[in-house]
């Protein structure tokens, strides 16, 4: 089940409706980076000023400069690790698109989906968005300590949450968020599973950045076979 989802959602990634979404959340991401620098940056002015003054050694201006550097390989080096997270969070607001396009493609006899409303929406991505950066920075920690398995960590980690939270885009439309929750209890090591697939990948410079949106239609895919597994679904 989950190599037929991935393959006949990677058939359809040059849907223009997938590429509108990737440019969408690629673009939002990007911006989000850049203005927490600035801010960021900003913080430093404030607190340091344009010169400070340190022991034995008295005034000194390029203090502020090499902050800002310092910031600046920081941001790089965070960036490797949250640009796909906070992408992935982002994108999720936009994931309908990518699933009606799958279902249009493949499960055409089907009415019309639920349209999750912009608010909801938006609420969900901050909730996935928190949930994503805190656990992906918590495990920071973890790969200095484990730094054989961090790999393998991050796999895990990013797996499961990104499988989670698209499992559950693609169902709620048709299902709604309660059965769509309780389906995706029971069927977490699959869910699992397909994350973890969805995740290897998020290695691999820029290939990554296309993950959410394949991710999403993977899961569509992974619903409905679940769905027809179980026996017929509302279509509203």
């Amino acid at each position: 089940m989950i190599f037929t989802s991935f393959f006949k959602a990677l058939s359809q990634i040059g849907d223009r409706r997938f590429q509108r979404v990737l440019l969408i959340g690629v673009g939002l991401t990007l911006a989000l980076l850049v203005a927490a620098y600035a801010l960021f940056l900003g913080l430093i002015q404030v607190l340091v000023g344009d010169t400070s003054t340190l022991p034995f050694i008295g005034e000194v201006t390029w203090l502020n400069d090499l902050l800002g550097w310092s910031s600046f390989l920081l941001m790089m080096v965070l960036s490797a690790f949250l640009m796909v997270p906070v992408a992935s969070a982002i994108t999720s607001m936009f994931l309908d698109e990518v699933a009606q396009a799958v279902e249009d493609r493949h499960y055409s006899g089907l009415g019309e989906a639920r349209k999750v409303p912009l608010g909801e929406a938006f609420r969900d991505t901050v909730n996935f968005l928190g949930v994503l950066i805190g656990a992906n920075l918590v495990a920071l920690i973890a790969y200095v300590i484990f730094t054989p398995f961090a790999l393998f960590i991050f796999w895990g980690l990013n797996g499961y949450l990104l499988g989670m939270e698209y499992f559950q885009l693609a169902a709620m439309r048709r299902i709604g968020r309660a059965r769509a929750r309780e389906m995706r209890r029971k069927n977490r090591l699959t869910i699992w599973a397909a994350g973890t697939l969805m995740a290897m990948p998020l290695s691999l410079p820029l290939v990554n950045l296309v993950i959410p949106i394949l991710g999403a239609a993977t899961f569509t895919h992974i619903y409905h076979a679940i769905a027809a597994r179980s026996g017929p679904a509302p279509s509203g």
